[in-house]
């Protein structure tokens, strides 16, 4: 029996948390209202550049019918990260609405290191495609609802599904941020939100989350922004802002697993494989994101995650089994990198 495997190093919320970096928000002062309205904004011929620092450590242990007792129970993954974000192309926005735009994903740099108390091949794979992602690219566009289409690159950058589905999750980031309110923000404000926690092999999984508008405090990162950017701002009545002052917003965040929990929790994907699915996936975390007001760029957001998982995947045909029961600890730090030192980085 093939079965496929949910690989958990360095993906689900991890992915999400890493999708944070693509929060490339702009922050505006709507004229009748002190409430602040965000929509993601990004200027043409513009280059961004952040680091990523990872941690997912994984505790578990996946049971076959093929038993293997020299299996790795405990894997620690570290991934380093420079991506550069070039925005190839603005087109003209309806007032309101965000603008098409199409944007270029290097990386600059890409590997991870992985530690086991046994050899695993799947964190020795995952550390492997890590590192051949160095110097390739890939490109997609942001739609003005906030959907992304006309992706190229992936599938040749991600030789396998979870992978591609952590990537669409990073560069979705771009679009959704921490789903700010539409009818727009104001300090000490609340707002819930949920995003569908990708890749598992439950189906009816996703992150509810509750976030809070803190309060306005200095830039954490020293990157003032472009000419284009501070053009932008004046008319759009930014001008007043402080040119280093950061909204600092905080996430808590649960999976939480909707429709019955005695219903058939099988994924489509997974039913066409013929295959079955059952069990549990819990999780908490809480990020935390410091956003430029006069530029809206994500400027600093670290992020810690703590997962359960206990889970069974059953093939219909031959009854075989795989049974995975573990806990999975993340941290993760973003950092737009300042110009001076994304400059010297460039070959």
């Amino acid at each position: 029996m093939c079965m496929r495997k949910h690989s958990l190093a360095g993906f689900g919320r991890p992915a999400y948390a890493v999708a944070a970096l693509f929060s490339t928000l702009w922050l505006t002062l709507a004229a009748a209202s002190p409430r602040i309205h965000l929509s993601p904004r990004l200027v043409e011929g513009e280059t961004l550049r952040y680091r990523i620092e990872t941690e997912t450590t994984t505790k578990g242990q996946t049971s076959t019918p093929i038993v293997n007792p020299e299996a790795a129970t405990r894997v620690k993954q570290t991934a380093n990260l420079i991506l550069r974000l070039n925005i190839l192309d603005v087109a003209a926005a309806v007032q309101g609405a965000m603008p098409r735009t199409r944007v270029r994903i290097t990386y600059e740099k890409s590997n991870a290191t992985s530690e086991s108390d046994a050899y695993d091949p799947r964190a020795a794979a995952l550390d492997d495609q890590f590192d051949n992602l160095q110097g390739r690219a890939m490109e997609f566009t942001i739609q003005p609802d906030g959907t992304l289409s006309s992706i190229t690159g992936l599938e040749d950058l991600f030789s396998t599904p979870s992978a591609r589905q952590a990537a669409s999750s990073w560069m979705a980031g771009i679009t959704f941020g921490a789903r700010f309110p539409r009818d727009g923000i104001t300090p000490g404000q609340k707002w819930n939100s949920e995003e569908l926690l990708a890749g598992s092999p439950l189906r009816g999984l996703a992150w509810r989350m509750q976030s809070q508008y803190l309060r306005d405090e200095p830039c954490a990162s020293s990157n003032p922004p472009s000419a284009s950017q501070a053009s932008s701002a004046t008319q759009t009545g930014k001008e007043s802002s402080a040119p280093d002052a950061c909204a600092v917003i905080l996430t808590r965040f649960e999976i939480v697993r909707h429709g019955s929990s005695h219903g058939d929790a099988t994924p489509d994907d997974y039913l066409r494989s013929g295959l079955r699915t059952s069990g549990t996936w819990t999780g908490h975390g809480e990020s935390l994101n410091s956003i430029s007001i006069l530029s809206g760029l994500l400027m600093v957001s670290t992020e810690s995650v703590s997962q359960d998982m206990d889970y069974e995947i059953k093939s219909a045909a031959s009854g075989s089994t795989l049974h995975y029961k573990g806990h999975t600890d993340s941290q993760s730090q973003i950092t737009l990198l300042p110009e001076s030192e994304a400059s010297s980085r460039l070959p």
